[in-house]
């Protein structure tokens, strides 16, 4: 088996641990694992090695949108979690919206604009966020306030054509889907905005688990992230990312995004809600390779 974990996109650190994470479990499962950094000779690679099963750990661009998920079809390679249509259409954010309103699920109103309109004049009413289209691990991102003295100033990094949507207040709640199952709900509690630092330092964010709510919006949350997994066509594990503004009820429960690669440490999200169910490490790393498949 070959585990792909690193590559060029912006969550490489990040791969490289859920990588090194899952090789160490699939041994433990009783796997024989190769590691491989994916590079531009990754094709040549998976030639000579002939994996029987390609074990994906990358995250974001090009390991998460089917780019790579091409790649292994063409080879003929069979591999884990989502595949080339549900990794693309769940990485361009406003086409999984639309997806998203289709299944009849609540998402926040959005726009694609270019880089310098963002920056010249408010194109939504503010609270708004700023985003990359085509990026995970809330890379890139821009909270505009409602007192906010005038539009963002986005960094030499964000791309010319960017999302803005509306802001989306309340709490941080996230589901995983495992195959055609949900498994619990998370509450992710920070002292701020849920960013990269957030997500990935040392006390950046604390888990509650299960998430203390009305059994309406555990139940809601579960829903939305199974019919979100089905939308978009996902294989294997996923997780949604939810928000909840209490003083709303259900009205305000509202899907962010469906993350089809989630992270891969013992102690992400995913992994911390499989545990929950009774799934170790080990055994969901098993579960994710014995899903494995090629349309070839």
């Amino acid at each position: 088996m070959a585990v792909l974990m690193g590559g060029p996109s912006a969550e490489r650190e990040v791969s490289l641990s859920s990588g090194r994470e899952c090789a160490t479990a699939l041994r433990v499962a009783g796997f024989e694992v190769v590691e491989l950094d994916a590079g531009r000779d990754l094709p040549a690679r998976l030639a000579e090695i002939a994996p029987d099963v390609v074990f994906n750990a990358l995250h974001g661009r090009w390991g998460e949108d089917g780019c790579v998920q091409g790649m292994l079809e063409w080879l003929g390679l069979p591999y884990t979690h989502s595949g080339v249509l549900a990794s693309s259409l769940a990485m361009d954010k406003t086409r999984a919206k639309a997806a998203f309103r289709a299944a009849g699920l609540p998402v926040v109103d959005s726009v694609l604009a270019a880089k310098a309109e963002v920056m010249a004049a408010h194109v939504l009413p503010a609270p708004y966020v700023v985003k990359p289209n085509n990026e995970g691990s809330s890379v890139g991102i821009y909270i505009v306030h409602a007192d906010s003295n005038g539009p963002p100033q986005l960094s030499d990094e964000m791309p010319e054509t960017v999302m803005v949507e509306t802001y989306a207040p309340g709490r941080e709640l996230t589901c995983s889907v495992l195959g055609d199952r949900p498994l619990c709900v998370t509450e992710i509690v920070t002292a701020g905005w849920y960013d990269y630092h957030a997500k990935y330092a040392p006390g950046g964010s604390s888990h509650i688990l299960p998430a203390d709510l009305p059994d309406e919006i555990t139940d809601a949350c579960l829903d939305y992230a199974l019919r979100a997994h089905r939308a978009l066509g996902c294989r294997g594990l996923s997780r949604t990312d939810l928000r909840w503004d209490a003083s709303r009820g259900l009205a305000g429960l509202v899907l962010l995004e469906t993350n089809t690669q989630p992270g891969m440490t013992p102690t992400s999200l995913a992994p911390e809600q499989a545990q929950h169910q009774g799934f170790d490490f080990p055994a969901l790393c098993r579960w994710i390779v014995e899903d494995a498949s090629c349309n070839r």
